[in-house]
């Protein structure tokens, strides 16, 4: 037991074909010994910490990597608004290769995170000129939308008008506002680039996504 455990501290990760079989099933005999361009390094499982820590990795030509080992900000985009912003990751919630990743507080690529929605109400007040994300009660909403306390010129009144006009946020985006976190989805690759940037989940992919999610919260519960 010893030697073998030795053998595996040893062992490298390779990515080669050589050890498994051939298309019609014959297995192979290793003709040649491994090679550098072949190997494989261990995971980054960058996890979500505010103690935020990247480690620069030499590659194969001298080239980088970036392997980020703690994160908890990223760029995220708001697509049908056309802004991007920095924003607090808070939490992952899906991931729809492993639960595991879930529970760990795992970024990867493709991860369902909670960012915290603050830098986009901020940048929708400026730029609309109104509030976002007001609590309904009774089928009413608390407060009015329109923000009246400021004074504001003809031209800017005007502009403002203009982009209010037959502009609407969706109604299952603007109820996450109301709890001051945003689904969004990664699309960066943290243990290659050293950083966790996405998107806003937006239309059928977020009523996706949250569908899959109740799912797993009911079968919790069963």
């Amino acid at each position: 037991n010893e030697a073998l455990s030795a053998q595996q501290e040893t062992m490298g990760i390779s990515r080669d074909s050589i050890h498994k079989r051939r298309n019609t099933g014959g297995k192979q005999k290793p003709w040649r010994k491994k090679r550098k361009y072949e190997l494989g390094r261990q995971p980054a499982n960058t996890k979500l910490s505010s103690n935020v820590t990247v480690r620069t990795v030499r590659c194969r030509g001298g080239n980088r990597k970036f392997r980020a080992l703690r994160l908890d900000t990223g760029n995220f985009a708001w697509g049908s608004e056309n802004t991007t912003h920095k924003c607090r990751i808070l939490d992952v919630t899906y991931n729809s290769s492993n639960n595991e990743l879930v529970r760990t507080k795992t970024l990867v690529k493709s991860a369902v995170v909670q960012v915290d929605a603050a830098p986009f109400r901020a940048w929708y007040i400026q730029h609309y000129g109104k509030k976002i994300g007001i609590k309904v009660k009774n089928g009413e909403k608390v407060e009015s939308e329109d923000i009246t306390d400021v004074k504001r010129s003809n031209t800017l009144a005007t502009k403002l008008k203009k982009r209010n006009a037959k502009h609407e946020v969706a109604e299952n985006v603007d109820q996450q506002f109301s709890t001051g976190r945003l689904y969004a989805l990664v699309t960066s690759r943290p243990g290659q680039c050293g950083r966790c940037d996405g998107y806003i989940l937006e239309g059928k992919e977020l009523d996706f996504y949250l569908k899959k999610m109740t799912k797993k919260t009911k079968g919790k519960g069963e």
